[in-house]
Order: structure tokens, then C-alpha cells, then sequence
């Protein structure tokens, strides 16, 4: 890779825009054109299995799984030592990782000239930011969402959480794993409308 190249890219998108699909798609791009890649992953995504990376469309592949309690910049330095050059990282669900392994991120894309590609949610079933998220607005060169479509045909914005009553929910921990069997994605006024049919009239039920 030419120097000069190296850049942390922030790519955002509601649970069920494809994701895991372009993270993969991306990999396979890249190591076509003969591109080391490093594919990683949080280790709070346990839904496929600890080291599987895999799309709601049927792609997968093992990743490399970061804990919260990894150094990434140190894990990168040692495979540098060790010969494992990686020109590019590929990072998947990135909402979860603390703001000091994005931290970590930007530093490997400026110190190394690696392009780091961190695919991943803006923002939880309240609309808050993840700690990840938040970092990755801060630090990236490039932002970019990927768009999908509520079922009304409008753009979805919130990964609205749904209880076992079917409603949707406006308490709980910020992480809860689950797919379609516990999120659906919305537009902001069916969003607001599944409030409403909830009992929850204004934002302040919301937020604090």
C-alpha cells in the first residue's frame, strides 16, 4: 500500500442494512487484489459463535475477536513483529468496542499507513450512542451510512427493541444480543408511533 493511504473509516448503518454482508464483500475485494486484511470482531457478538462473522444474507467467515480488555494497537504491533503485515483491518460490529480501542484504531491508520474500516450501529433501541460510535464520530476521516428501508418505505433510523409482549421497549441495558427475534428496524415516525401505541407520550420517557 502507498504511503499516505492509511485512514480510519466509519461505516454506519441500522441493524439489517447489510453490514456483515459489505465487511465480507469488502475482505474478498481486497485480498483479491493480493491485500492483507485483518478481519476482527467484538466480542460481545456471540450470536453465530464466538469467532464467526456472519450476514443476515449467508456470508461468514472467521474473525479475530477483541475484548474490551485488549490493547489492538499492541495485538497489531506484535503481528507486525511477528510478519503478519496487514494493509487493511476490517473491524465488525465496532459499536462495541471502548473508546480507547478506537483510539487504538486511529492510531494504527496514522502510525502504520493502514486503512481501517469499522462497520457498525450508531446508536442503541434509546437512540443513545454506543461508546464506540461516539469515538468513531469523533476520530474518523471518512463517515458513510448505509442506508435500508423501514417497512413503510422510509429510511430506518432506530433499532427499536421488542419485548416478548411484542411492544416496543424503552428500558433496559444498553446491550442485549438478539436479531430479528428482538430488534426491528424503523423509520423515525413508525418509530414514534410504536411509542405512542406503548404508552410513551413524550421524549422524556426516553431520555435520562
Amino acid at each position: 500500500m502507498k504511503n499516505g493511504m492509511g485512514k480510519l473509516v466509519f461505516k454506519f448503518g441500522a441493524m439489517g442494512s447489510s453490514k456483515t454482508a459489505q465487511a465480507l464483500m469488502t475482505r474478498y475485494n481486497y485480498e483479491a487484489k493480493g491485500t492483507r486484511v485483518w478481519l476482527v470482531k467484538s466480542s460481545a457478538d456471540t450470536r453465530d459463535g464466538a469467532d464467526i462473522l456472519r450476514s443476515r444474507i449467508g456470508l461468514q467467515a472467521n474473525a479475530f475477536v477483541i475484548t474490551p480488555g485488549m490493547n489492538v494497537k499492541e495485538l497489531y504491533e506484535v503481528q507486525r513483529m511477528d510478519g503478519d503485515s496487514y494493509e487493511v483491518i476490517i473491524a465488525d460490529e465496532a459499536q462495541f468496542f471502548t473508546e480507547e480501542q478506537i483510539w487504538q484504531f486511529r492510531e494504527i491508520a496514522s502510525l502504520y499507513d493502514v486503512t481501517v474500516i469499522c462497520y457498525g450501529l450508531r446508536t442503541d433501541f434509546r437512540c443513545q450512542l454506543f461508546p464506540g460510535s461516539k469515538a468513531l464520530f469523533m476520530l474518523a476521516d471518512d463517515i458513510d451510512e448505509i442506508a435500508s428501508v423501514c417497512k413503510c418505505g422510509r429510511k430506518t433510523v432506530v433499532n427499536a427493541r421488542i419485548g416478548a409482549d411484542g411492544k416496543v421497549m424503552v428500558r433496559g441495558p444498553q446491550v442485549e444480543i438478539g436479531g430479528n427475534d428482538k430488534y426491528e428496524s424503523l423509520c423515525w415516525t413508525c418509530w414514534r408511533k410504536a411509542l405512542r401505541d406503548n404508552g410513551v407520550d413524550e421524549l422524556k420517557g426516553i431520555v435520562g
